[in-house]
């Protein structure tokens, strides 16, 4: 009977403790990567998970979509400086003005994925603290070895 009572107290543990991952965020080269329980997650996965905290999915779907604008808007600069640049090494006359208007592009990118960042970093602060506040549970197991007794103490 103890047995199966230990077993069933800590199965619940555990399933408390896999629903309420924390995720976190680092800064890479090409820009952000996200990490709940050590695995890789995209932003629409953590746009997924915050749906349970309806202020952090609010903020992280605005930066959510300053990421998408900011991604654009630096792809399409990369494209326009990326042209005029392999006609110069091919040997014929490049339009600078379209290199002009990627930086341009990439200029007002900039902006964007600021937001993004700081959007996102609001949003995991608000969600990693619900779940901190609300759903943290401490337990302690003790053994005594006189009376064969394991006692858990909350």
């Amino acid at each position: 009977m103890r047995i199966r009572a230990l077993s069933i107290f800590c199965f619940f543990l555990i399933a408390q403790y896999g629903s309420c991952q924390e995720i976190n965020i680092y800064k890479t080269f090409g820009g952000y990567r996200f990490e709940r329980d050590s695995v890789s997650i995209s932003p629409r996965m953590v746009l997924t998970f915050m749906k349970a905290n309806p202020q952090a999915y609010a903020e992280f779907k605005q930066a959510k979509a300053n990421l998408d604008a900011a991604s654009v808007l630096g792809f399409a600069g990369g494209v326009l400086i990326g042209f005029p640049l392999g006609t110069a090494i091919g040997g014929g006359d490049p339009e600078w003005v379209l290199a002009a208007g990627g930086i341009g592009l990439i200029l007002v990118a900039i902006p964007f994925n600021a937001a993004f960042k700081n959007h996102a970093l609001n949003a995991l602060d608000i969600y990693n603290s619900k779940l901190s506040s609300s759903t943290k549970v401490n337990v302690k197991f003790y053994w005594s070895p006189m009376g064969g007794k394991i006692v858990f103490r909350f």
